[in-house]
């Protein structure tokens, strides 16, 4: 293990040699402490939760694959995991719950029924831990939604029962907001579509649009909880069509106090989320984003620092807008050590955040701004070898977490002492 002395000596000779670059590390590393993450419940136990149901039911395209060891069965489980992730990841972050995450004591309790003391526990835990909650409607996994159809169905009961479903949700969001101090964000998304070719697509487009009505007619208070509505291109049962589609939510949202969220996985491959951000920021406040990683289709992958991710970061700081992007975790794999997922993935991310705050931007606009495409382009390649790395052994030395690889083996440990018992 590099020794702290080892670390802070680096820090110096990189901060020496980014200010060579005209880049403030000590900003940098600022701004990157102000970025709070919104870890994903779901990747603990694999998309489950804890209803009690009872019924056959579908997963609305929902899948998580793999059978590894040590799935959280309770929430108390859930919340012991998460913190131990959390206490590998530097910064202070918050948590995603979904609603079929709530307390429910072994009852049944049905997605109409829920109350904000359904999730008296968590509401708890985080006032204890400090951190914040984003929620979720859980519009999948339910008899109700086996059609694949829920805010669209033709079927008026099945609209009203999700319509009151999501109502309740937002409602619980505002409590979660108000009762822990901090702006909960309430998302919003639904498995309808298509298998197969549809040629009723203009009329459940047409639902979708009076259920939602409905559901945002009451508006709540911006400082407990904000709402977002997500997209997608297609999903396991919705190969043909999706209802909402990225037009519809994109032309829904306007003039309407709702954010749009845009999840990487939910596009064509070959279109970039980073594109699209700088193509919305005129037009919106806020973006919420789903950081996954897709593979040939949306899979949700763990998410590494890969070029997508890069790409991602360095639009919305090249932007300025990293005060009004939300970057919510959004995958679930069921083949490896689940906690140690959510740490490469959320650590990836804010190693995304920083490479781009640590851009030498100055000196690439004034480039651009003088023609110099040449110039440009050249020193966007030399700024790839700036020690990187070292900025951000620092980064967690500071917020007191294992630097380097040092944390691989803490979730070993705690794979060897918890994990294994279950």
């Amino acid at each position: 293990m590099t020794s702290d002395r080892s670390i802070e000596n680096a820090y110096a000779q990189a901060r020496e040699q980014y200010a060579g670059f005209g880049v403030d590390t000590e900003a940098a590393l600022k701004a990157l402490s102000a970025l709070s993450l919104s870890l994903q419940c779901w990747q603990g136990d694999d998309v489950i939760g804890f209803e009690q149901i009872g019924e056959s039911v579908s997963s609305g395209g929902i899948q998580a694959t793999g059978g590894y060891p040590g799935r959280a069965r309770t929430a108390e489980e859930l919340r012991a995991d998460l913190e131990k992730a959390l206490a590998l990841i530097p910064g202070s972050h918050r948590v995603n719950l979904h609603a079929m995450y709530g307390d429910f004591a072994g009852t049944r309790v049905d997605r109409d029924e829920i109350r904000p003391e359904h999730y008296a526990g968590w509401i708890s835990w985080a006032k204890q831990k400090r951190i914040g909650l984003d929620f979720n409607a859980t519009c999948f996994a339910h008899p109700k939604a086996n059609s694949g159809y829920t805010l669209s169905s033709p079927d008026k009961g099945i609209r009203t029962f999700w319509i009151e479903h999501v109502r309740r949700c937002r409602e619980i969001s505002a409590h979660l907001g108000r009762e822990i101090g901090k702006v909960c964000i309430h998302d919003l998304w639904i498995p309808d579509g298509s298998k197969d070719l549809t040629v009723s697509r203009s009329r459940l487009r047409g639902l979708l649009k009076e259920s939602l009505d409905e559901v945002y007619a009451r508006p709540l208070p911006r400082t407990e909880m904000k709402d977002a509505v997500e997209s997608k291109l297609f999903g396991i049962g919705s190969e043909s069509f999706v209802v909402g589609s990225h037009e519809f939510y994109l032309s829904y949202v306007r003039g309407k106090d709702l954010m749009l969220c845009m999840d990487m996985g939910h596009f064509h491959p070959t279109e970039s989320v980073a594109d699209k951000v700088s193509a919305l920021l005129p037009f919106v406040d806020e973006i919420l984003i789903h950081v996954s990683r897709g593979v040939r289709w949306d899979s949700d992958h763990v998410v590494i620092l890969n070029d997508d991710l890069r790409s991602l970061a360095e639009e919305i700081v090249r932007a300025g807008a990293l005060q009004r992007i939300h970057l919510a975790l959004d995958y679930f794999d069921a083949s490896i050590n689940r906690v140690g997922a959510w740490v490469i993935g959320a650590r990836s991310t804010l190693k995304a955040v920083l490479a781009a705050l640590l851009e030498p931007s100055r000196r690439l606009q004034d480039y651009e701004a003088a023609g110099n495409g040449f110039g440009r382009l050249a020193l966007l390649e030399e700024a790839k070898t700036l020690p990187m790395g070292w900025i951000w052994d620092y980064y967690c030395l500071r917020n007191d977490v294992p630097t380097g690889e040092s944390w691989i083996h803490a979730i070993d440990r705690y794979e060897a002492e918890v994990l294994k018992g279950r």
